[in-house]
């Protein structure tokens, strides 16, 4: 498979994975037990999970009527036998300590490993939702509520989701009318309330895969008058089990109020449970009673707080979602145009209609198409590959190094989660175009991938809130250290690479994209008014994209010179042909988009609503 020699090269030439086994939390590990799980993932992935996607995109959940009187999705047979493969090999706890059933890998290992799943079927593998919903727990909740919640997790017995948006609030979650009331502030598992509330858009919130689903619920606590309070301060996150359990993590054969109130049929990710749920409405009574039981994580008005660690968990793993989606296609593209006669040459020659045709990829317009899937997705991945192994150094590097990868990773997250999501659903639309009508019809996949990849603008927290974080907040905060930070590392790459003749060119445009980026971060905050600064803050995003990832693709072409990596890369000048291809024809792409930053252009905000 493509995708194993590329992980190696970008795994062990270029992120050095094999050196984290000298720190005391690998030191079990080393390159053999690395590349045994990758072999077993991409085996499970190949075997469970690739011949089952089109049947998931076509055999959508349905909503029936259960034993309750309740409605129950019903999956195919292949997401259950999917789930159980990844299960019973271990990659719930794939990261976390040997005390919680893990095998303590770094983390990226871990999503290296994972991205096999998400490259062969992304809609079957939506249950990885629960290692963040677990991990969330592990930051902010009690001792007991590790034990039974998140454990159970991680062995697999249990699937976990987030419960963010409500039919009236997506995005805007301020605005969440969920409410949770003080039942009993000394109950085992942590402060027990009760729920009511409604919530939407979420992923796994229904279904019979596991024994039971764990939900990590927001809702607000009414103040002494009864009230909501306005805003995000009233906000907290709670553990909202599908069914009741005890201390012990057992059963206890109640179900929560916890019922399904609809499915949503969406674009893509067909095969993926998406739910609207009600909290609290009495169907099923706890205990007599009325009211979803929910235990509190963490404080009191910190739930935003709370939730954040598995948001920015699923911004990241959504980031990778996009990335191998969009591989797919290309790898499909790339198969397609290798084999497909069409046309003859360019020139004399191609006006012989006695010569015999050639293949796609022999046409210079698709070798285009193929270069921009290339350099597009094998950047995101490698964008993806270098934050795992932050979010390792951030957990394992000495206090200096971890902060350092703190800084990087709020800078990053919102890159890390937009680019791929908008440039990926592009390379998917380059892979339509190169199989032609063939590429638009199901008989191909290319299709389907599209439509997978469209949500990735959206969910996790769209494009445009994802930029206003990015210019609002992630380049200012802490004086910007986290922007000087990263600046200091793309420079450090341009010195490098200054040195090697055949990417001199590259470094000096670089160096030349970081300092416009510089100069319209500067510019858009001039006047130190957000209502001119993040009007544009969406071609912000695009243009600080495009120059990271010309970094990023610096720095791999720089590990591709090493002799070692010579001899280790089956394609060395895909390398540099990827990255000739970004700095030719889409780093340019960052003027125009900084230009209106830079001017602070207020075409779109003063427009109007009447000239629409």
């Amino acid at each position: 498979m493509a995708l194993r020699s590329t992980l190696n090269f970008l795994l062990y030439d270029w992120l050095q994975t094999q050196s984290l086994s000298e720190r005391p939390r690998f030191a079990d590990h080393s390159r053999e037990t690395f590349d045994a799980v990758l072999d077993t993932c991409e085996r499970i992935a190949r075997e469970k999970f690739a011949p089952f996607n089109r049947v998931a995109d076509r055999e959508e959940p349905r909503a029936e009527v259960d034993a309750d009187g309740a409605l129950k999705v019903v999956l195919p047979q292949a997401t259950h036998d999917a789930r159980a493969a990844y299960a019973d090999s271990g990659m719930f706890a794939a990261a976390q300590d040997e005390a919680m059933g893990g095998m303590q890998l770094p983390y990226l290992v871990e999503a290296a490993a994972n991205s096999f799943f998400a490259i062969s079927s992304i809609s079957i593998g939506w249950n990885l939702l629960t290692v963040g919903n677990a991990n969330a727990i592990l930051v902010s909740g009690t001792d007991m509520q590790k034990q039974v919640f998140a454990a159970n997790q991680f062995n697999g017995r249990w699937a976990g989701t987030m419960c963010l948006s409500e039919p009236q609030a997506g995005s805007s979650l301020s605005d969440i009318t969920t409410r949770a009331e003080l039942e009993d502030a000394n109950d085992a598992l942590g402060a027990r309330y009760r729920l009511r509330g409604n919530k939407m858009w979420i992923s796994g919130g229904e279904h019979d895969v596991t024994e039971n689903i764990v939900h990590l619920v927001l809702a607000k606590i009414p103040d002494e008058n009864g009230k909501l309070i306005p805003g995000t301060r009233g906000i907290s996150l709670f553990i909202v089990p599908k069914k009741m359990v005890n201390a012990q993590g057992a059963l206890s054969g109640q179900r929560n109020d916890v019922t399904l109130a609809g499915l949503n049929h969406k674009l893509g990710w067909a095969g993926t449970p998406n739910t609207l749920l009600n909290f609290g409405e009495g169907k099923f009574k706890v205990d007599g009673k009325p009211g979803a039981v929910g235990y509190l994580v963490g404080k009191p008005g910190e739930g935003l707080k709370c939730m954040f660690h598995m948001m920015n968990e699923a911004r990241i793993g959504i980031g990778m979602a996009a990335t191998m989606l969009g591989l797919a296609g290309y790898y499909a593209s790339l198969d397609y145009a290798k084999q497909r006669p069409q046309g003859r040459p360019m020139g004399a020659g191609g006006k012989d209609a006695k010569a015999p045709q050639v293949r796609l990829i022999e046409h210079a317009d698709i070798k285009r198409m193929l270069l921009a899937q290339k350099s597009i997705c094998e950047g995101a991945l490698a964008l993806q590959l270098y934050c795992a192994r932050l979010v390792d150094e951030q957990r394992t590097g000495t206090p200096e190094a971890a902060n350092d990868a703190r800084l990087l990773l709020e800078v990053l997250t919102p890159i890390a989660k937009s680019w791929p999501s908008e440039n990926c659903l592009e390379a998917n639309s380059l892979a339509i175009q190169i199989h032609g009508g063939y590429g638009y019809t199901r008989d191909f996949p290319v299709e389907q991938y599209w439509r997978d990849q469209r949500l990735n603008m959206i969910h996790e927290g769209t494009h445009g809130i994802q930029a206003m974080d990015l210019l609002g907040r992630k380049v200012l905060m802490e004086g910007g250290k986290g922007l000087q930070l990263l600046a200091g590392r793309i420079n450090a790459s341009v010195e490098r690479a200054l040195q090697v003749p055949q990417l001199a060119n590259h470094a000096q445009a670089l160096a030349a994209a970081l300092k416009k980026v510089a100069y319209a971060t500067q510019a858009a905050w001039a006047t130190g008014n957000p209502l001119e600064a993040l009007p544009n803050a969406v071609p912000y995003m695009q243009a600080f994209g495009h120059t990271v990832l010309a970094w990023i693709w610096l720095d791999v072409a720089l590990a591709a010179h090493t002799p070692s990596a010579i001899k280790s890369i089956a394609a060395p000048a895909g390398i540099q042909g990827a990255a000739q291809y970004f700095y030719h024809y889409e780093l340019p792409k960052i003027d125009a988009w900084l230009a209106v930053v830079s001017s602070r252009d207020m075409t779109c905000a003063d427009l109007a609503e009447e000239a629409f």
